[in-house]
């Protein structure tokens, strides 16, 4: 780990120690050491940059859910200490609503939801991040549906011409990683696995995904087998059928004790003019910023194929861009 303190064994072990450092021991004032003074954070809601919008936002959230935990589920990487390495790290949260803040008055609601956040690192230092928090899942759980809130939000940060604007390819800022990730051949599988669903193929759900396939999708929705896989990327593409679908990052790893794996960091950029998974068409163009991990296996001897997938977005983000274009 070139460049990196000596007490990290490896990246993922990086990650997960600071993450906990950060958020769970209350050393937010080591995002000094941690993160870069310009570093760029992207989230589905919004753009930023530097360290202490960073830390700012760190305790403005810790001051609402004070008892939050960030699990770590898995890290999936690429690169190297020397060029710097892009980690996919997804994070069971939980906590519980008990200050005032972006979600409003405590309600004393105990929360579970996932996060995907892929981050970009060097000479121990995080300079880049794409976040995705599952918005659909909080909110859902804390009585709110996604439009609601969005429109409830847009209000509350000043109405239209003065509320906070969603990432779009229009606000996005660019930072210092501009690698692709690894050539890998289980992030080659996935990424064709994708781009044939976005191609309007789904055929590939029965031959791609094992018929026992778990899933867990937006608004905290676990699924299993075809239907759930078929349902929601449906929904999604429904809604956006022409708009145009990018694979900004691909990782595949295959490492011990853990089973082949795959992180793809993607987006949708065009107009909602179909009926799907965000109601009946308004033309507003919308920017859907995604990332998916999934695992593979064989119970059997026969091919491997994908036996969990993880996919998040905001769905609030979603409806902020809708609204904002047709209230």
């Amino acid at each position: 780990m070139q460049g990196f303190d000596s007490s990290f064994k490896d990246f993922p072990g990086y990650i997960l120690d600071i993450t906990k450092e950060i958020w769970e021991n209350r050393g937010i004032a080591t995002l000094h050491d941690y993160c870069s003074e310009d570093i760029v954070v992207r989230m589905p809601g919004s753009v930023s940059t530097g360290n202490q919008n960073v830390i700012a936002a760190t305790m403005a959230t810790l001051a609402e859910f004070p008892d939050r935990t960030l699990l770590g589920e898995d890290v999936i990487w690429s690169g190297s200490p020397e060029e710097g390495m892009l980690s996919s790290h997804r994070i069971l949260s939980t906590a519980t609503h008990l200050g005032e803040g972006a979600y409003g008055k405590p309600t004393g609601k105990p929360l579970v939801y996932r996060i995907l956040a892929d981050c970009h690192a060097i000479n121990n230092k995080i300079n880049d991040e794409w976040l995705i928090r599952d918005q659909g899942a909080i909110l859902r759980q804390m009585g709110w549906e996604p439009k609601a809130f969005a429109a409830d939000l847009i209000e509350r940060e000043g109405g239209i011409d003065n509320c906070v604007k969603p990432l779009t390819p229009e606000t996005d800022i660019e930072g210092p990683y501009l690698g692709t990730g690894n050539d890998n051949r289980w992030g080659e599988a996935y990424a064709g696995n994708l781009r044939s669903i976005m191609a309007a193929d789904l055929r590939v759900i029965e031959h791609n995904y094992d018929r026992a396939v778990q899933t867990e999708y937006p608004g905290g929705a676990t699924g299993h087998s075809y239907a759930s896989v078929d349902h929601f990327w449906m929904g999604l593409r429904a809604a956006f059928p022409n708009a145009q679908f990018t694979i900004h990052h691909q990782i595949g790893r295959d490492d011990p004790l853990m089973p082949p794996r795959a992180s793809i960091r993607w987006s949708l950029w065009g107009k909602h003019e179909g009926y799907g998974a965000f109601g009946p068409p308004t033309g507003a163009m919308v920017y859907v910023m995604g990332i998916s991990q999934a695992e593979y296996g064989a119970l059997t001897n026969s091919e491997a194929k994908i036996r969990r997938e993880y996919t998040l977005f905001d769905e609030a983000a979603i409806w902020k861009q809708i609204l904002l274009q047709t209230k």
